[in-house]
């Protein structure tokens, strides 16, 4: 395996999120600042228990996965997809880089900045609700987990992307919406009996479910549920990487 080559295309992702902070990391963060403040401290404070939670730390494991999944899939297709807009893709093709390297590379960046993000929004919650996590390891897992499945989704989106409008196709018109009812406010169980069933179709309930679960110990659905969905999206992701890179498709502009 060439490190040398993973090393150059992740150091070169990296270096571009610290020339753009502002939009990589200092502005989603603010963002959910002003959630914590809507949400967390001016309505939760008119809201009782969610669970025997309060409802600002409720919220927490929602909007750290609104944010996660948002900014994974944004930093992993615009990374890729600006070689290709650019013509500098020919260069990546022509060197001695496999198809595994520039996916570590790609997909790892994206998934750093995005476990960047999380961390800190983790940490600016402590400023406005008070909250402990019960079980960090899996909690640590499941953000990991999470953070290179969407990147890599991603990654596959800025394949597939061949104008600036697409790259936010996915992440607006499904992903966003997706999230917003999928838990990320609610526990799904204050639903409509019918709506519960709905909800359940919804594979952004089991990522925020088992989240919240490694946070409370408190879960819509079954965490071994939530553990398997994520693996198994991750899963296909893979292998469609796998056939685009073998197949060729999409790798030119």
């Amino acid at each position: 395996m060439n490190l040398h080559a993973i090393r150059a295309i992740y150091r070169f992702e990296m270096a571009r999120t610290f020339r753009t902070l502002m939009e990589s990391i200092v502005s989603p963060v603010l963002s959910t600042s002003l959630y914590f403040i809507v949400f967390g401290a001016a309505i939760g404070g008119r809201m009782g228990d969610v669970d025997g939670v309060s409802y600002g730390a409720f919220i927490i494991p929602g909007l750290i996965m609104l944010s996660l999944l948002s900014e994974s899939i944004s930093n992993a297709s615009f990374g890729i997809y600006m070689p290709k807009w650019a013509g500098t893709i020919y260069e990546l093709l022509s060197a001695p880089v496999s198809a595994l390297e520039i996916v570590i590379g790609y997909v790892g960046a994206a998934a750093t900045k995005s476990l960047m993000l999380g961390t800190l929004i983790l940490l600016t919650a402590r400023f406005f609700v008070p909250y402990e996590i019960q079980h960090p390891f899996w909690m640590l897992c499941f953000l990991v987990l999470t953070a290179l499945t969407f990147s890599l989704f991603g990654f596959i989106i800025g394949l597939w992307a061949d104008s600036f409008q697409r790259l936010q196709l996915v992440p607006l018109m499904i992903v966003t919406p997706l999230t917003f009812l999928g838990g990320a406010f609610y526990s799904i169980s204050m639903l409509p009996p019918l709506w519960q069933k709905v909800a359940l179709f919804n594979p952004v309930v089991y990522l925020i479910s088992g989240f919240r679960w490694s946070f409370f110990g408190i879960s819509d659905v079954n965490v071994g549920i939530s553990a398997a969905a994520i693996t198994g999206f991750l899963l296909l992701c893979l292998g469609v990487v796998y056939w685009i890179f073998r197949t060729g498709w999409k790798l030119k502009q």
